[in-house]
């Protein structure tokens, strides 16, 4: 059962500017392991991170660096699933999360959306 849904935007000119502006905003805002990654892969992972946060109805205890996002084996992407994403989804009633990011003509989108159902690697968390 869906849980919730979330989607987001961002402008990548926009993005650009915010972390040449603040070069911290990229470790606060990124894992270790996404900082070094194209900048049209950190605006779709920060469009993931507020797609996750309306999905959820709040961002509730996480912070940007408890929503990381990687791709497993199979290429597809999903949030690394630490202690405090999983007490929020938890705390929802949920344990799936489904991705998807894309990046076309200066913006970045990603979907999300929660759900009930098995929790394993495949569909949800890693």
């Amino acid at each position: 059962m869906i849980v919730g849904i979330g989607v987001d935007t961002v402008d990548i000119p926009r993005f650009e500017r915010q972390l040449s502006r603040t070069p911290a905003l990229r470790d606060r805002l990124f894992a270790p392991e996404e900082r070094d990654l194209p900048l049209h892969s950190l605006a779709a992972r920060f469009a993931a991170r507020e797609a996750l946060i309306k999905a959820l109805g709040g961002s509730g205890e996480l912070t940007w660096h408890d929503m990381a996002v990687a791709r497993g084996n199979d290429r597809v992407p999903g949030f690394v699933g630490g202690t405090k994403l999983r007490r929020e989804l938890a705390n929802r009633g949920a344990n799936r999360i489904h991705l998807s990011m894309t990046h076309d003509a200066g913006v970045a989108t990603a979907f999300v959306v929660i759900e009930t159902g098995t929790l394993d690697a495949e569909h949800g968390l890693e």
